[in-house]
């Protein structure tokens, strides 16, 4: 406890001083421009002028961090035999192309090092009227250049280096996900493919997943394991129609209480409708022990919809549409709401009644039964 505590605090001292490091960095450029800028005559417009170039500075050194700052693609990443993960191969075209440009710009500034006093002293030169002209604006313009360009290429790095390789893989991920889901509906795993879908855009970011989605069922794994919940609720999901258990048995799992049963009940109902039992599925969608076993729960009851008997629908709907409105039920914006609201949407459209076609056009209608008969005409 000591020990995490510590590195709790030290990694909250890290960041702090990181956001301090991040201020005072462009801060102390500002100060100085603003000090240079009161002593002139013009002080507006050597304070505008210097403002314009400290930021063109920061741009084309960002811009130059970026380019050094692009991830390289893995070559031995993929799957097993070599073989690259999905059934697509990254475009490389950006990191081709920063490699060389970056090998050109370290030859063409190596060349030119000797001369590199001289350039600067062309820039100032140019850049001093912007600031007001007079003496010391040469060398304060080059100054102020070279210190904002350093400084936005730092930061153009650092933040290619720190957000770029985790958008870029989330991204890949994603796609991956996406594919093998698609695979899954064509061979009609339908709650499969839900699940996948639903990784997908969580790692995306445009599902919330369940709060506790990693904390409680993880700390029921065995030690050492390397399988997280979902992993071990997809290979439980994948076995089920090769499992020996009956129905009963499944209801019974359910009902020993602990959450741990109740999960691997829902994932073979998942992975085989015919063990599936509505009232267990109900329970666990209206009173659920986690967010976790309410995500499965949905799922279980997404594979039922094809066989649900047109009497168990009513009940179904009732409990997926109270956990949505109620205010300790399914957060909106979450992986489960996004499953409740597919299911019921399926639910709308199985249970839409045809309308009775009427009599056709110059048809009589049928005499209702028992209805008098017109009486004979006399003979």
């Amino acid at each position: 406890m000591a020990r995490t505590t510590r590195r709790a605090g030290g990694g909250a001292a890290g960041r702090a001083a990181q956001r301090g490091a991040a201020g005072v960095l462009p801060g102390v450029g500002l100060l100085g421009l603003l000090l240079f800028s009161l002593g002139r005559e013009h002080v507006w417009q050597a304070l505008g002028g210097g403002l314009v170039v400290a930021g063109a500075a920061v741009v084309l050194g960002g811009a130059l961090g970026f380019l050094f700052g692009v991830p390289r693609v893995r070559g031995g990443a993929g799957g097993p035999g070599g073989e690259p993960h999905g059934s697509y191969v990254p475009n490389t075209n950006l990191e081709q192309v920063s490699d060389w440009l970056t090998k050109v710009l370290l030859g063409v500034g190596l060349t030119q090092l000797g001369s590199l006093g001289e350039r600067l002293h062309q820039l100032g030169t140019a850049l001093a009227p912007a600031l007001g002209g007079g003496e010391g604006a040469v060398p304060f313009s080059a100054a102020l250049v070279l210190y904002f360009l350093v400084s936005g290429f730092l930061a153009g790095w650092l933040v290619t280096r720190l957000t770029l390789p985790q958008v870029l893989s989330d991204a890949d991920q994603a796609l991956d996900l996406f594919l093998a889901g698609q695979d899954r509906d064509r061979r009609g795993d339908k709650v499969g493919a839900d699940d996948l879908r639903v990784r997908a855009m969580r790692h995306l970011g445009l599902l919330g997943g369940s709060a506790d989605r990693a904390e409680e069922p993880a700390r029921r794994l065995p030690p050492g394991t390397a399988a997280g919940p979902a992993t071990v609720v997809a290979e439980v999901r994948s076995t089920a129609r090769r499992s020996a258990l009956t129905s009963d048995q499944v209801r019974e799992l359910f009902a020993d209480g602990s959450e741990g049963r109740r999960i691997q009940a829902l994932a073979l109902m998942q992975g085989d409708p015919s063990l599936a039992d509505l009232p267990s599925v109900l329970e666990a969608i209206e009173h659920p022990r986690s967010g976790f076993e309410q995500y499965n729960a949905l799922l279980a009851a997404r594979g039922l919809l094809a066989r649900l008997p047109a009497t168990d629908v009513g009940r179904l709907r009732e409990a997926v549409s109270g956990q949505l409105v109620a205010p300790d039920g399914i957060p909106y914006g979450s992986d489960r709401s996004w499953l409740a609201e597919k299911i019921l949407s399926r639910l709308e459209a199985t249970t839409v009644i045809p309308q009775q076609a009427g009599p056709a056009d110059g048809a009589q209608p049928a005499e209702p039964a028992g209805a008098p008969q017109p009486a004979e005409p006399p003979q």
